[in-house]
């Protein structure tokens, strides 16, 4: 008997809406906190890279939410994670509130970190909940469970789009709204029975739960987490950074007698990584990016019909299945398709029809990415009880932080810089901004000054050498989002080769905790 019927119908169901709520939350402060970059920008003088930066924290945050949950969700239970989570959702709005002056940066970031980390702990509980309530059909689920996330996307994007842009509200007016959902998804995990997961049931032990994951899975996790204290520690304590990262991955080691792991959860975990970057740390840039190349409104309406297009096709997914035949990994392939064509149509998008046709393209590539490869790990390692999928969560929203948010801003701060220098070198020298942006192992940049491109934006008759700035601004926009179109056509490549894998041993299919090989 499945666990949906062992719980009751009723119960289940409203499990299931209750994570809905959660993430739904998440979105939402998500959308807000990236309408309101732009005013960050204005009002504290950050570069891109900066403002990526303080993305980034958000994502970083919530890997170790999720990862942390994710090890422990199964021995302490679903409900003491929610209560700390809904915690943590308020502690963010109060430290994120303090911002001002020279602490501005800080608060903003770590507000963010701590927004993320209760995002994290809430998936720890909702990814592995689902997944365990409905296991003849996880797919359907866990994809109807981040409809939750466009959902909130739309609701987030359409209060930027009316109290930023029509009211002209403070941000932290704005910002504060998320804690409505926040309220809500609180009410409906309380006083729930919740199930174990199959692993729980059978008793295995932390280190069993690993095995599968084994060295090779925390060799991922475990360098990206060097990347995330390389970025708060003084450069002076650099090898701190890897101190961690490789104390971590011995504790990983011996707790799983030194298993290597499967060979298919480390190409998963890269490639989530990919999905990370290019999902999330695209969605943390395209109403900046869209907005700077038609207008601050257009760009906030385009990110928010993009997200009403995922928010309904998640819907879809066990329709496509059943009706059309078409197995996970071959929907992951089709998306990563579509991801890079609308990817290279957006940069090119010259008008707000182009731009909308551009955009759905992308929406449909990105939509099945998430949900579906947390249920392509779910049915092939249901040994791994949460620890699998809290981990690749982890691992899509760190890279996020590290890799996609900063990445995008590094690149978009180059791409400008680049692009007036080449026209007009005396030009970009009286424009460019006066901190360098620097990301992982490339050489630093100046990018144009955020404020001073503000100004022209908000001038009526800009003079030509303001519309030469703006439009090498634009001109960077353009390139970056070509550079970003490269990682979902990394991402057809993987899944190509895993739908010939799979092929090769009769087709995909889930696996049972019995079937599965020790």
């Amino acid at each position: 008997m499945s666990n949906e019927n062992t719980i009751s119908e009723v119960n289940a169901k409203r499990l299931l809406w209750a994570g809905f709520m959660a993430i739904l939350a998440a979105g939402v402060g998500f959308a807000i906190r990236g309408g309101i970059f732009d005013n960050w920008g204005a009002e504290y003088g950050f570069t891109a890279t900066q403002l990526g930066a303080i993305g980034g924290m958000g994502f970083s945050g919530f890997c170790f939410g999720i990862i942390i949950g994710g090890v422990v969700v199964d021995k302490i239970g679903y409900g003491k994670l929610v209560f700390a989570a809904f915690l943590f959702h308020f502690l963010s709005a109060v430290v994120t509130f303090t911002a001002a002056g020279d602490t501005a940066y800080v608060s903003l970031a770590w507000g963010m970190f701590i927004f993320a980390f209760a995002n994290g702990t809430l998936e720890a509980v909702a990814n592995p909940l689902v997944a365990t309530l409905f296991p003849q059909n996880r797919n359907h689920y866990l994809n109807i469970l981040h409809a939750s996330w466009p959902a909130g996307l739309v609701l987030g994007g359409i209060v930027g789009w009316v109290l930023d842009d029509k009211f002209e509200w403070k941000w932290q007016y704005q910002l504060a709204l998320y804690l409505v959902p926040t309220l809500i998804y609180g009410v409906m995990f309380f006083g729930q029975k919740y199930p174990k997961s199959e692993a729980a049931e059978k008793g295995l032990s932390l280190g069993e739960m690993f095995k599968e994951v084994g060295i090779l899975g925390g060799l991922v996790v475990c360098y990206l987490l060097v990347l995330f204290f390389q970025g708060i520690l003084p450069s002076d304590y650099s090898i701190v950074s890897w101190i961690i990262g490789g104390a971590l991955l011995v504790t990983i080691a011996i707790i799983t007698g030194f298993s290597v792991g499967h060979w298919l959860i480390f190409v998963l975990f890269i490639t989530h990584a990919l999905v990370g970057a290019v999902e999330l740390g695209t969605d943390g840039w395209i109403q900046n990016i869209t907005g700077n190349m038609l207008s601050s409104e257009e760009g906030k309406i385009l990110f928010v019909w993009t997200s009403m297009c995922m928010f309904g096709l998640r819907f879809c997914a066990h329709w496509m299945e059943k009706n059309l035949k078409i197995k996970p990994i071959t929907l992951l392939f089709i998306c990563a398709v579509m991801a890079c064509i609308g990817l290279n149509l957006v940069s090119g998008a010259t008008a707000f029809t182009g731009a909308i046709i551009a955009l759905t393209i992308y929406g449909f590539g990105k939509t099945f990415f998430w949900p579906t490869m947390l249920a392509v790990a779910s049915d092939r390692f249901p040994r791994s009880g949460a620890i699998a999928i809290s981990i690749m969560g982890g691992i899509g929203m760190m890279s996020s932080g590290l890799l996609g948010s900063p990445g995008l801003g590094y690149a978009k701060d180059r791409f400008s810089g680049e692009a007036l220098n080449e026209t007009n070198p005396a030009l970009y020298a009286e424009y460019k901004a006066e901190t360098p942006s620097k990301w992982l192992f490339l050489s630093e940049v100046n990018g144009l000054d955020a404020k001073k491109l503000d100004a022209i934006g908000k001038k009526e008759t800009p003079t030509d050498d303001e519309k030469a700035v703006h439009a090498a601004s634009i001109e960077g926009d353009r390139r970056t989002l070509k550079a970003d179109a490269y990682i979902p056509a990394s991402m057809a490549v993987i899944y190509l080769l895993l739908m010939l894998y799979f092929k090769s041993i009769g087709g995909y299919k889930p696996v049972a905790i019995d079937e599965q090989k020790e």
